[in-house]
């Protein structure tokens, strides 16, 4: 996954995989105020071209590291992360299941 730049557009709600000026994958998600704040992801896209370069794990990671600097949780919605996550339990701890909980409620709204 050389070249490939991760970053975060909080605004827009992406993190963002960009290579060569372009993005190639990204995570969306949201914040999460109530019952505790939380990073919610609930979409994970990789241009067809870019698939099968590790591009989607790249991001997965950095949303929980991102989480980690930022002392929140990472609620996770998106099937792929769900997956992910239970995949490297090592660097993606567990969601609470009320979060997961509020998540989903939040969404249905």
């Amino acid at each position: 996954m050389s070249g490939v730049e991760i970053r975060d557009d909080r605004a827009a709600g992406r993190l963002e995989a960009v290579a060569g000026g372009e993005v190639v994958g990204h995570i969306e998600y949201f914040v999460l105020d109530s019952p505790a704040r939380a990073l919610v992801p609930v979409h994970t896209i990789v241009e067809p071209a870019h698939e099968g370069k590790g591009i989607a794990g790249s991001l997965a990671r950095e949303l929980y590291a991102l989480a980690g600097r930022e002392g929140v949780p990472v609620a996770p919605l998106c099937p792929y992360v769900v997956s992910w996550a239970e995949r490297h339990p090592d660097e993606a701890p567990a969601a609470d299941p009320a979060l997961v909980a509020a998540a989903k409620e939040q969404v249905r709204r």
